[in-house]
């Protein structure tokens, strides 16, 4: 990566470009870490954060500019799954895209937008008034703690009008998992009363108290219950079409597996504690010092 990255600002030398390269451990965050030199580095007043895995249209600081509005503290874009080459991508694009995304946004149209730290766009005057790029190493997550730097400050986060894609190619179900739950560990610690209602979030709750009323009500339980499937999943089909993001024959099935998960990912963050991100393990037990460890081995 360095050397493409170093061909290209030697081919575009009109561009004020720099490739910084150290390790600056100011918080258990090994993406925090790794941005706090660019921060420190950057020479104008408008500052992106960016995920190295997202793609970015010729008009991406355009379109982030445009979603500012006079309350606006920070502005912010989920990822949405793309191009997925096997079953397992295409479960995770499931995840992204017609589950989280879909919350994100309506989320957001009530007035309660949060961040996500795939794109990032800080005014740098807003961040360095709650005492600079450190202050995100509060919370383990810089985007559940760049939520609350923004809201203590009056302002909102707000979403970019659509979403920018993150090709996923293969995808494999214990990788897909692990992210997941460390989201959604994550979730927990930050927002634990967000967190909560999780439980009855996808479509086993509504699948469930259909059958239960048509058992009530002596009507046929399959007949209902996939009236109502039907309609839930072909609702989820209607929004990932008619936002242009992915959508294939497979999409009832990843989207059943994934409401199948959401309970077990429920549990799985309520009484897990430990992690792994970008090979550092980590944990978000009350009683434990947020530090990096030792890396841990590329199996994981």
């Amino acid at each position: 990566m360095v050397p493409l990255v170093r061909a290209l600002i030697a081919a575009h030398p009109h561009a004020a470009a720099r490739l910084l390269v150290g390790d600056d451990r100011v918080s258990a965050n090994p993406k925090l870490n790794n941005c706090v030199k660019g921060w420190a580095a950057a020479a104008h007043d408008w500052i992106v954060i960016a995920d190295s895995n997202v793609l970015m249209p010729r008009d991406y600081i355009q379109r982030l500019l445009s979603a500012r509005q006079l309350d606006c503290g920070l502005v912010c874009a989920p990822p949405i799954g793309a191009r997925p080459a096997n079953f397992w991508a295409a479960l995770e694009c499931a995840f992204l895209n017609t589950y989280q995304a879909r919350w994100q946004y309506l989320a957001d149209a009530l007035g309660h937008g949060f961040a996500q730290g795939k794109t990032m766009l800080w005014r740098r005057a807003d961040l360095e008034a709650a005492g600079g790029i450190r202050a995100l190493g509060a919370e383990l997550a810089e985007d559940a703690a760049s939520t609350k730097v923004v809201r203590a400050q009056g302002l909102a986060v707000h979403l970019v009008d659509a979403p920018f894609a993150q090709p996923l190619g293969r995808r494999g179900l214990r990788e897909v998992w692990r992210r997941q739950t460390r989201w959604a560990r994550l979730r927990r610690a930050s927002f634990p009363q967000l967190f909560a209602p999780e439980i009855v979030a996808g479509a086993l709750p509504p699948l469930l108290a259909a059958a239960l009323v048509a058992t009530a009500g002596g009507w046929p339980v399959g007949g209902s219950g996939g009236a109502r499937a039907g309609r839930w999943y072909g609702a989820g089909m209607a929004l990932a079409q008619a936002a242009g993001w992915h959508l294939s024959p497979l999409y009832p099935a990843v989207a059943a597996l994934r409401d199948v998960l959401l309970p077990c990912l429920w549990l799985d963050a309520l009484v897990g504690t430990d992690f792994v991100w970008r090979g550092n393990a980590m944990s978000i037990a009350a009683d434990d010092e947020p530090v990096l460890t030792a890396h841990v081995p590329a199996k994981w």
